[in-house]
């Protein structure tokens, strides 16, 4: 007898399941090793742009914060973000949602009703400042996933290695509008965690283009989140809409 299971990437002791289940599994792992520590997120509260972007099947999870909840007319409440994280969570493996408040006990309070929606797979963001790093270390020895976001300076990302965070997020985008060169900011940024030798992950945000991920991604990035512009960017290649449009002329004729 046969059955098949979807098994997701963040699926504890997966290879264990396999070794011991007395099923036989139809599972791809030609498809987990392709991709590799390969994260990649949907940067949008938007229901509606879920729905249109997801299928693509080349997602990691959402992230949000509280500028994009805004904008998609998401209140940022216990109760509101809790509904969003709920229906995130049929769709994706993980959701980033960021904790409010603005000081240590309320980041603490909101980060922690945020993680314990499913504390394994919501992980919870906290900016780079005095308060956020400070609450973050209590939210860490709570166990909870974290991502230190905003992040503009190399040495932010050394802050984040010295947590443990699990994410550190640059803003390319914002960087390169405040002077600075964003391309190059974040690769020094991903050689500074390779060079602690850290399993904190770079999570370049701010992205304007979709060519700035290959060229970060033969820097060595592996984690990027990205607006739903981008996503559409990645399917406007024009050499490729052509080539798809005469296979299938080629195909009509030869039917």
């Amino acid at each position: 007898m046969q059955k098949g299971l979807i098994i997701r990437r963040s699926t504890p002791g997966l290879w264990m399941a396999l070794l011991t289940s007395p099923w036989t599994f139809s599972i791809n792992l030609h498809s987990v090793a392709a991709r590799g520590r390969t994260r990649i997120y949907l940067d949008t509260a938007d229901e509606k742009q879920w729905a249109k972007y997801l299928p693509l099947g080349i997602w990691d999870g959402i992230t949000t914060n509280p500028l994009l909840c805004r904008r998609a007319g998401v209140e940022v409440t216990e109760h509101r973000i809790g509904k969003m994280v709920g229906h995130a969570l049929e769709k994706v493996d993980e959701v980033m949602v960021q904790a409010w408040g603005g000081t240590v006990d309320l980041y603490v309070t909101t980060g922690t009703v945020l993680s314990r929606l499913e504390p394994k797979r919501v992980i919870v963001k906290l900016p780079l400042t005095r308060e956020g790093v400070q609450a973050a270390s209590v939210l860490r020895d709570k166990g909870v996933r974290l991502c230190m976001t905003a992040c503009y300076a190399q040495h932010q990302v050394f802050t984040s290695v010295g947590l443990g965070a699990e994410f550190v997020a640059p803003y390319l985008g914002r960087m390169t509008d405040a002077g600075k060169d964003g391309l190059e900011e974040v690769k020094s940024m991903q050689k500074i965690v390779e060079g602690m030798g850290s399993s904190t992950r770079v999570l370049v945000a701010s992205l304007r283009e979709a060519s700035q991920l290959a060229a970060l991604a033969s820097a060595g990035c592996d984690s990027f989140t990205f607006s739903p512009a981008i996503a559409e960017e990645l399917f406007n290649e024009p050499l490729t809409i052509n080539a798809a449009a005469s296979f299938e002329e080629d195909a009509r004729e030869a039917g």
